[in-house]
């Protein structure tokens, strides 16, 4: 009897890698966004039908996502899309607290010219969007156009930019977008971080730290008074 064994090409398997980098990201966009819900479960079939896909690039896309922790896995049940709490967004923020004064500290060390006037810039079209939103809200960032992002990448250490801007980054992103607003505060976020900058920018590095730290603890406060006043998700902290 003889066995026959798929042999795929080197350009297939690339053809395959590339299209479950692109499904990581949709599926990722579409979890962070709530499109699909928190607690969901995650139903191959459906999703592979839905983006048109092989279960193949679809599972290495989901193996991806739950290494970033927006998926969990349970004996006898699945995956499933991780359920928001507010206990988990407390502990999220403590470690953040942390890291977050680190980097800052660092960046105050580390960053470049070029780097400290795209960051001017960039609070510049944040106050712009607050303006134009009558300060209902702070603008959702990703990536380069998220503040904390850039100062993390400032910082020159690949351990902290792994951390939060790999492992937790969606993760902070998903509670933030699909967090209540009613208790946001865009203008005092936007001010805290005009200080943040301008610390960098005379690149005294414990100020950074203090300052960055004192930023995350007024967010997770926040989260905290709402957690006493309601059981519902976790509040929109501004950023």
């Amino acid at each position: 009897m003889s066995s026959h064994l798929e042999v795929k090409s080197p350009a297939l398997r690339e053809k395959e890698h590339t299209k479950s980098e692109s499904l990581t990201e949709d599926l990722i966009e579409s979890i962070v966004s709530g499109i699909i819900p928190s607690g969901s479960k995650i139903s191959e079939p459906e999703l592979a039908k839905q983006y048109q896909v092989s279960r193949g690039p679809l599972r290495e896309a989901i193996m991806r996502i739950e290494g970033l922790g927006l998926i969990e896995r349970t004996p006898n049940i699945g995956a499933r899309v991780i359920t928001l709490s507010a206990e988990n967004l407390l502990e999220l923020y403590t470690v953040r607290e942390s890291l977050e004064g680190m980097a800052a500290r660092l960046a105050a060390r580390n960053i470049s010219q070029e780097e400290l006037l795209g960051l001017e810039v960039l609070l510049s079209k944040h106050a712009s969007h607050i303006d134009e939103v009558e300060g209902a809200s702070y603008f959702h960032q990703q990536g380069d156009f998220d503040f904390h992002y850039r100062i993390i990448q400032a910082s020159r250490n690949s351990k902290l930019i792994a951390l939060l801007c790999d492992e937790l980054y969606h993760l902070l992103r998903m509670y933030r977008y699909q967090s209540p607003r009613a208790h946001s505060r865009p203008n005092e976020a936007l001010a805290e971080h005009k200080f943040i900058l301008q610390a960098i920018q005379n690149r005294d590095e414990e100020l950074a730290e203090m300052l960055m730290r004192r930023h995350i603890s007024g967010s997770r406060k926040l989260i905290e008074q709402n957690i006493e006043h309601t059981s519902e998700s976790p509040i929109q902290q501004g950023n």
